[in-house]
């Protein structure tokens, strides 16, 4: 959603006149068997231009989530909110300013996985709460697109001055294939260096690729192959894990 509200106010859509580049979204997602299948409200509050009608906006974003989302997912018209608190003239830095140990969980998963409480925005890749974050997101997605099942929760646990995290706890919430979740957290510590060092090496964190994490997430993103950047959400470790358990 917010994808497309910058790409209509950049291209000077007409949808997009009044608003200005603070922006915000919330959806909340109706599940059946684990899988999205609609949305029970959306959230959307947006910095504008002073004297925009309130109403206008809200019906011209109300396109634009259309446009969106799935055919039938639109919630109903009661649970659609724009600007729920009022006029948002004033935005940015100026409006609302810090960055270190904000935006924890828009930035990962919206809530919908543990979280250890770590900020990832504001930190460089030595710490291991961005570094081992990412680490664990890589993994995780590897073991799926591996097929060795169809969700899984890594945890890592580090000590300060300990560079090898002190557990790996892997949990596939009942949907392995097979495989022993203990079995599996040694064949990660396997395939991938974990200490703080091998995380960067691996992922080739120590550059300056997170600029684009500062907006959208840092999850769920399609890697750049010229820029070489979001590197966490690349299943290149496939291979390794299937040889592992077909050894």
């Amino acid at each position: 959603i917010l994808h497309r509200v910058r790409d209509l106010r950049k291209a000077g859509d007409p949808r997009a006149a009044a608003l200005q580049p603070d922006a915000k979204s919330q959806v909340t997602l109706r599940y059946v068997d684990g899988k999205p299948v609609g949305a029970t409200s959306v959230v959307i509050s947006t910095q504008h231009v002073e004297g925009a009608s309130q109403a206008t906006i809200r019906e011209e974003l109300g396109s634009i989530v259309r446009d969106v989302l799935p055919e039938g997912w639109m919630p109903p018209e009661s649970e659609f909110y724009v600007n729920p608190t009022g006029i948002f003239v004033i935005g940015g830095p100026d409006g609302d300013c810090g960055l270190t140990g904000r935006k924890i969980i828009v930035d990962t998963y919206g809530g919908a996985a543990p979280h250890g409480g770590g900020a990832f925005s504001g930190k460089d890749p030595t710490k291991v709460d961005r570094s081992a974050a990412y680490a664990c997101r890589y993994l995780a997605k590897n073991v799926v697109a591996a097929g060795l099942a169809d969700r899984c929760t890594l945890q890592l646990s580090y000590a300060i001055g300990v560079s090898h995290p002190l557990s790996v706890y892997v949990d596939l919430d009942g949907t392995g294939k097979d495989v022993d979740e203990e079995k599996l957290g040694n064949v990660l510590r396997e395939v991938m260096d974990l200490t703080p060092r091998g995380i960067r090496k691996h992922l080739r964190l120590n550059r300056p690729i997170y600029t684009q994490t500062s907006a959208y997430g840092h999850f769920g993103r399609t890697p750049d192959a010229a820029k070489d950047d979001f590197t966490w959400e690349q299943t290149d470790l496939v291979g390794a894990l299937r040889g592992a358990f077909n050894r």
